[in-house]
């Protein structure tokens, strides 16, 4: 399993996988291609509604955008779901039925269900938010290849979380063919989603 880094909110720098490279996609993709491809995540968290939300078998089949990340990130994370936002505005309802998008957040202290709808309806009403305690958090992000720091127990106010800025997009066939950090467009993602859907 690749073994992604954290990188912290308001770096310029693109976060660099830990164990394999990743390298430009071919056929035509614009992602990263992860060495080896990664594949779809088996965890169950807590939806906004706060219902469980088994990761696995309510995502499969279909393209899934996971994405872990905090609501009070000040640049990365809101650029990340508003890029992916626009370029499912791309795409006619037939295909949009077959994508989801999961945000995870990485800052349970803060990010209250209500909290997390709130700031995800900015960019779709239809992405799903999940949370969870932070033990659970981090076992859903090793079970993706990402590893999370240890968040201080006692922090207040406005303060940053580490966390990854990689977007996996699970295909159909359960594997991430791709992977994208931040700097990528919507232009990257809205061109890559038919292709990705055709695994």
């Amino acid at each position: 399993m690749i073994l992604l880094v954290a990188a912290g909110c308001g770096g310029a720098k693109r976060p660099k996988p830990a164990a394999a490279p990743a390298t430009p996609a071919g056929a035509g993709l614009r992602g990263l291609v992860p060495s080896p491809l990664p594949t779809r995540p088996a965890f169950t968290l807590t939806d906004t509604a706060g219902h469980p939300f088994p990761f696995a078998t309510r995502t499969s089949a279909k393209l899934t955008y996971l994405y872990f990340g905090y609501t009070h990130c000040p640049d990365v994370c809101p650029l990340t779901m508003a890029n992916i936002a626009t370029a499912l505005r791309t795409v006619g309802p037939a295909v949009r039925r077959r994508i989801e998008v999961v945000f995870v957040t990485v800052d349970p202290r803060r990010d209250s269900r209500q909290r997390l709808r709130r700031w995800l309806d900015h960019y779709s009403r239809s992405f799903i938010g999940l949370t969870g305690s932070q033990h659970a958090i981090a076992a859903a992000a090793a079970s993706a290849g990402i590893s999370l720091p240890p968040q201080p127990k006692h922090q207040t106010g406005l303060y940053g979380v580490d966390h990854s800025a990689f977007v996996f997009p699970y295909s159909p066939d359960g594997k991430a063919h791709v992977v994208y950090a931040q700097g990528f467009l919507a232009a990257d993602y809205a061109h890559d989603i038919p292709l990705l859907l055709r695994y």
